[in-house]
């Protein structure tokens, strides 16, 4: 392989590179703490909102760079509308999951309108929606903080009570044989998946990636995927937020890769004008867009609350800036059409992981913010420069 080849397969799995070598970090620097088995679930319940966020940040961000700051404030706003239905009115179960889609949709739809149809900037809208919607929730809560601890159901399906994982039906005491069939059978359809990708593209006479390289990837990721699901076998199993993360990354991974609608956003963020002349709705699009954020943060909330058994003004702070960073740190582009729901995976992974080892090696919270700061911060620059050529200022 030609020099050339390797610095493109470097640039291609940077992150990837940066994950490993940053998992390697505090793995050293904490003793091996960061991979016992409850720091690895804690990971998963800790940053489920970041995953969920971030999935639907990148379609925000595919059509031009544009973010959606609001997502914090919706978070807070519905997880709040959520426990006072539950708590005040007794609302049941699924009245209260619907009530609280239906108020993410409502926002995201009402914002998507400015944006799409009055073409007011999606930055300034958002803006405004961060400020209404904090305000409001602390209008509903009344500055207070509600407990929803009693609300079983609730708490456990959205990943926040003691009983919040898939019960062992082989009922083994030190391992959760269920969460290592489940990671035998998920390892199974990702090689099946892999292989009949390759095959489909061999018989059209797509460029595909050597043999050699094509299987040690497949293998690698498949370890991967084995070691994770043996190190939650090893605490209480599969939690059930990471059901709830699985789907939304399926949903919108097959969206994004096999779908018109999918390319529809990077075929805006490509080039709107050459994407409107085409024929395609470019205003639907960006409804589409923030519509959809609205209802990931309505998800979002209820995993949100769920976690922490409560619903105060305070909560979704700052979340739209760990949902922001994933996604740029996974490998979207500033200046849209391009990324990908695996990249944004990859890149709510570091920042979990970046978040998880500078607690447990107890850095300051201020000290954990500058170095979030700087690492979306060299995730931006790299973008930036690659597509220079690595020159840091272009030509005039």
């Amino acid at each position: 392989m030609d020099k050339t080849k390797i610095l493109d397969l470097v640039k291609k799995y940077t992150m990837i590179i940066v994950l490993i070598l940053v998992l390697g970090f505090f793995a050293i620097r904490t003793g091996g703490a960061i991979l016992l088995p409850m720091n690895v679930s804690n990971l998963i319940s800790q940053n489920a909102y970041v995953f969920v966020l971030a999935t639907g940040m990148l379609l925000c961000i595919l059509t031009g760079g544009n973010i959606d700051l609001s997502v914090g404030s919706v978070v807070c706003f519905t997880g709040a509308v959520g426990a006072i239905l539950m708590t005040k009115y007794n609302a049941p179960f699924i009245v209260t999951v619907l009530a609280m889609f239906a108020i993410g949709i409502l926002i995201g739809a009402f914002q998507a309108f400015w944006i799409a149809y009055v073409r007011i900037p999606p930055f300034i809208v958002t803006l405004a929606g961060m400020l209404i919607f904090r305000g409001l929730s602390n209008v509903v809560l009344d500055g207070l903080t509600i407990s929803i601890k009693d609300y079983t159901t609730f708490v456990n399906v959205f990943g926040g009570g003691a009983n919040c994982y898939i019960p062992d039906v082989f009922g083994n005491n030190s391992l959760n044989i269920t969460c290592l069939v489940a990671g035998a059978v998920a390892t199974a359809i990702f090689v099946f998946l892999q292989f009949k990708g390759r095959v489909s593209k061999l018989k059209k006479h797509y460029e595909v990636e050597k043999a050699s390289f094509f299987w040690a990837k497949t293998v690698i990721i498949s370890l991967v995927i084995l070691a994770f699901t043996f190190r939650l076998s090893q605490h209480k199993g599969i939690p059930t937020v990471l059901i709830w993360v699985l789907i939304v990354v399926l949903v919108y991974g097959f969206i994004t890769s096999n779908t018109k609608t999918g390319r529809y956003f990077y075929a805006v963020g490509g080039n709107e004008k050459a994407t409107k002349l085409s024929g395609i709705s470019t205003n639907k699009v960006y409804f589409l867009a923030y519509t959809n954020m609205g209802l990931l943060s309505a998800l979002a909330g209820m995993i949100t609350i769920a976690r922490l058994t409560s619903a105060q003004p305070t909560y979704g702070q700052n979340y739209e800036m760990d949902a922001i960073g994933s996604c740029f740190i996974g490998g979207a582009s500033a200046y849209g059409g391009i990324g990908t729901v695996p990249g944004v995976i990859i890149g709510a992974v570091l920042m979990g992981i970046i978040n998880l080892g500078m607690s447990l090696m107890s850095v300051d919270a201020n000290w954990q913010k500058v170095v979030k700061g700087l690492v979306l911060l060299a995730a931006v620059i790299f973008d930036v420069v690659s597509k220079r050529g690595g020159k840091m200022i272009s030509k005039d």
